[in-house]
Order: structure tokens, then sequence, then C-alpha cells
């Protein structure tokens, strides 16, 4: 470090901080939120260290002093290496005449509450739909609408009580031969399962809605955050972390009694970098991973994109293609997959 200025002496202390705290990520899954949840929060942060360590590498290049940039070059080696660089540079788009098509949608109540300055949101939904046509349809955040019908011959909805009238749904162009709801305590949120029949093969559905963080975009300018702000938001983050592990335990242990093929759709509430994700996934894999293309942004927060809706898949599928949509239709975006196996 004799080389450099009292000033960049300070900016390389500063990068070995962020290496270190992209390092730490990596033990997040193996961290269980009830044990620790403050580190859990570094989990959300993961595409932004990434980021940060691309800016230094630039830097250090630009003044000259390249031999400071393999610090972050390493870190960027390591993101690429076990699959946590947020960006994938080639998608998978195979044909196959078996596949059938999984589309998963967090669709924000049909902007019922005119969160979107858009009074065609459900129409637009509707044409979505018929567009892509997705065989099978996960919905979280449903709301019951006459105007709303889905040209599907079988359903199950689920609402979360006769007061709050929103669910979730799962929509199928194939026999629905069992369903049943998790019925997650203390929560608005849930988890949904239906077992179809294709092709002589029963397979189960999951429509897994974790633990919302209940932190509102609007209600949040960062300029003026305060020490007393700042700790509740940091309380209502814990506080989400621990009961999405509840949530996953009590998923796990009812997925782990079935013997079907399986299909996990959802929005987790958190990223692929979280005990959440980790613990969900398993050895199944994640369509976005397998087949995806770019970011795989599914929602965004304060302009901060975040890829927190997925479906994972259990290894006796192939996952032949992956899509991520821009409709701004709800806060999230959709994905679709479509599969054979």
């Amino acid at each position: 470090m004799k080389d450099l200025s009292f000033l960049n002496k300070i900016i390389f202390l500063i990068n070995n901080i962020f290496a270190l705290l992209f390092v730490a990520s990596f033990i997040l899954p193996y961290v269980s939120p009830k044990s620790f949840p403050l580190l859990s929060i570094l989990s959300l942060t993961v595409p932004l260290l990434i980021f940060i360590h691309v800016v230094f590498i630039v830097y250090w290049w630009i003044i000259g002093v390249k031999k400071h940039s393999f610090l972050s070059a390493f870190c960027i080696l390591l993101a690429i290496v076990f699959s946590y660089f947020p960006y994938k540079f080639s998608g998978k788009d195979v044909i196959s005449g078996n596949s059938f098509s999984v589309m998963n949608y967090n669709v924000r109540l049909f902007n019922r509450y005119h969160w979107i300055d858009d009074k065609n949101v459900p129409t637009n939904f509707l044409k979505f739909i018929d567009q892509t046509e997705p065989d099978i349809l996960t919905i979280q955040e449903y709301y019951p609408s006459e105007d709303l019908l889905l040209n599907y011959p079988y359903k199950y909805v689920k609402l979360k009580s006769k007061k709050k009238d929103f669910g979730q749904a799962i929509y199928s162009k194939y026999k629905i031969i069992n369903k049943s709801s998790l019925d997650f305590k203390n929560s608005s949120n849930n988890a949904i399962f239906i077992d179809i029949i294709k092709n002589s093969d029963t397979i189960r559905i999951y429509n897994l809605h974790l633990e919302s963080f209940g932190i509102k975009e609007r209600n949040i300018k960062l300029g003026e955050l305060n020490e007393k702000e700042s700790k509740k938001i940091i309380k209502r983050l814990e506080a989400a972390f621990i009961k999405q592990q509840s949530q996953v335990e009590q998923f796990i242990e009812h997925k782990n009694n079935c013997n079907y093929k399986i299909l996990i759709c959802g929005d987790f509430n958190n990223t692929a970098y979280s005990w959440a994700y980790h613990h969900i996934k398993g050895d199944f894999k994640d369509t976005f991973l397998e087949a995806g293309k770019g970011f795989g942004k599914t929602y965004s927060f304060l302009k901060y994109p975040l890829r927190i809706d997925f479906i994972l898949v259990d290894k006796k599928f192939k996952v032949n293609h992956h899509q991520n949509f821009n409709k701004d239709l709800s806060d999230h975006e959709p994905i679709l997959a479509r599969l054979s196996f």
C-alpha cells in the first residue's frame, strides 16, 4: 500500500470491508434467522455488494493501480463460480413436444386499491394470460372478482378468511385430484397445493407465499431516515425473517411426506442468497438458473431490483425455458417456465 495516497488507502480499507461482507454472505444459507436475525438482512444486499466490487475494479484500473483490483476480482469470481452473480448472460430455449408451462404471479389484488394509475389492470391481466396460455398458473395476493374469469377447467382458490377476502389460487388445465392448504398461523400469507394428473403421472404443485416484510416503499424516504425509523425497519425485517423460518420448516415437513414429482412456485419475500431459499430449494432446480437470462428481476424496492419470486422443480423435470416478463400490472412481475419429464 506504500504506493497509495492517503485517500486511496482509505478506499482500499473500505474495499476490504466490502470483501469481508461479501464472503460473510456465503454463510447466510446456513445460519438460521431465529439464531441470528440481523445477519439475515445481509442476504438482501448481495447483488448490491457484487455491483460495488465491480465499481472497485473499475476504479483501481482507472487510477492505474491494477493490482488492488484483485481482491474485488476474486469476489466476482466467487460470485460466478457459486451462481451468486445476479446476471445470466445466456438462457435456454429447448423445443419439446411433451413440455408444459408453469407461470407464477403475485398480482397484488389486481390493483384493487389503485396503487397503479391504470383502471385496466384486471382486463390487461386477462389479456396477458390469454396470450401466454400457461398450463399451470399460481397466483399470490389473489382477489376474487366476477370480472376476472380465467378460462381454466380446474382451479383451487383459498382465501385467508371471510374478513380477509384475498389469498392464493392455482389454475390448471390438468385434472386436480387433491388440494389443500397449510394454513400458516398468525400470518396473512400461506401455502397451498394441488395434485394433478398429467400423462398418467401425478404431480404436486405448491403455491408458497412467505411472510412479507410489511415495509411500504411509499413510506420510506432515504434522505429523511433517522435512527429511530432505521431501527424500526430493522426490527420488522428481523421479525419477518424469523416468521419465514417457521413457515419454511412447516412447508418442508409437509413436502417431505409427498412421493410425487413436485413443483414449488411462489413469492418467497426473500432472495436466492437467503436461509429460506436455500432450505426450500434443497436439491431442486431453480428454473431461472437453469434456463433464464438477464437479472431475473421480479420485484423492485426503491428502484433496487430483487429476484424474490421463484419456480423450483425436482430433478425429475427438465427445464426447457424460463422467461421473466415486464408487465407493470403489479408490484411483482410474472415468471414462466416450460418443463418436461
